[in-house]
């Protein structure tokens, strides 16, 4: 019986050892998507609002890069959010949208009280299109090439500290 607990000591102590180890290891924030190089697979969405036409995969494909960015009226980081979109598309950024399982009466006072980017908003009530790109919640956003292509994914709200690199992504992807 005495090997049994030398042998649950031993177990116990790398354990905690391999526990210790993975603790001391740098974190890597980074997610690496899957779809990254992959293009974006074949969707067509109704207008989410009357004041902007809906969006498809043929939009993303059509010579332009573009920022495509995931949105919920319910989303509270999608509000803070907001401001950034708004420099964005000051510095040149066309930015297209799909909003996820939202009311048009909702995405509408949604962009009334934080303002409009978007040249195209796609209404995706089943998170179908959502869920087809490797997006995992809102708010998320795409950096698609003019062929269609996702070169970049943005997950989380966009801070000022992001716009830089949203820019360079889309810079590099128009190249």
């Amino acid at each position: 019986m005495t090997w049994l607990r030398w042998v649950l000591l031993a177990l116990v102590a790398a354990l905690f050892g391999l526990f210790a180890w993975q603790l001391s290891q740098p974190k890597d924030e980074f997610v690496h998507s899957a779809m990254i190089g992959e293009p974006i697979p074949e969707f067509d969405l109704p207008a989410a609002v009357t004041e902007r036409p809906g969006l498809s995969s043929a939009n993303l494909a059509d010579g332009q890069p573009k920022l495509l960015n995931i949105f919920a009226s319910w989303c509270v980081p999608c509000r803070a959010e907001a401001p950034q979109l708004a420099q964005l598309e000051a510095s040149g950024a066309n930015i297209v949208a799909v909003a996820i399982r939202d009311r048009p009466e909702d995405v509408a006072a949604f962009l009334e009280a934080y303002g409009n980017p978007f040249s195209r908003i796609g209404k995706d009530d089943i998170s179908a299109v959502q869920l087809s790109i490797g997006s995992s919640g809102v708010p998320e956003t795409f950096v698609i090439d003019g062929q269609g292509v996702i070169r970049y994914q943005h997950i989380g709200d966009i801070r000022d500290s992001d716009i830089p690199k949203l820019l360079e992504e889309l810079r590099k992807a128009g190249a």
